[in-house]
């Protein structure tokens, strides 16, 4: 996140949702450990509005791990804590590009907790069939948060996910239940486990 030309480069994936969707959405949701998507992301959408790519910004939503959150607490945390190891980080680098985006876009940087993290990457797993590492998760933790808090403010929430499941898969070892069928080898125990 200290190298601007990783900004420069994220930034372009908003300059890709601009595309797809037509506009930019009304929220963006994503989660920040080191803050330079997430300053990034904002970067792209002014761009986009300032070119007339966009007709507007969208409200950024930047979700923390609890045990990981110095923009929300205000003060870096010395031993951040959490099982989304991507934004385990205690002192951000891009903490005041953070902040501009949250505050230039009326939107928020707020905490969820390890166990709404787990509850979204199962989600995630279970009905989109994607496996993210659990930082990823941390942004539809953050947007079922507002929705259940009845704080979302509607129409469209793009979620942004940044990783796959096999950056972290001891949280999947750990946390996803497999439906294993057990039986012996042969054809005649397979149909029997199977009951065909």
């Amino acid at each position: 996140s200290v190298n601007p030309h990783r900004i420069e480069g994220q930034k372009t994936a908003a300059f890709e949702i601009c595309d797809q969707l037509g506009d930019a959405p009304d929220t963006l949701a994503i989660p920040v450990g080191n803050a330079g998507n997430i300053t990034a992301y904002w970067k792209g959408f002014t761009e986009c509005a300032e070119r007339g790519l966009a007709s507007r910004h969208p409200n950024m939503a930047g979700f923390q791990a609890a045990g990981a959150a110095p923009i929300v607490s205000g003060a870096p945390v010395a031993d951040p804590q959490t099982i989304a190891s991507a934004i385990r980080i205690g002192n951000p680098a891009s903490w005041k590009g953070a902040t501009a985006a949250r505050d230039e876009s009326e939107g928020l940087i707020e905490a969820v907790t390890d166990a709404e993290i787990i509850d979204a990457y199962k989600l995630l797993a279970t009905r989109e069939g994607l496996f993210v590492e659990p930082a990823s998760a941390a942004a539809v933790a953050g947007l079922m948060k507002l929705h259940r808090e009845r704080r979302s403010r509607g129409g469209r929430a793009v979620a942004i996910l940044t990783g796959h499941g096999l950056k972290d898969p001891d949280v999947a070892m750990a946390n996803l239940t497999p439906n294993v069928i057990k039986c012996g080898v042969s054809a005649r125990d397979i149909r029997a486990a199977l009951s065909l």
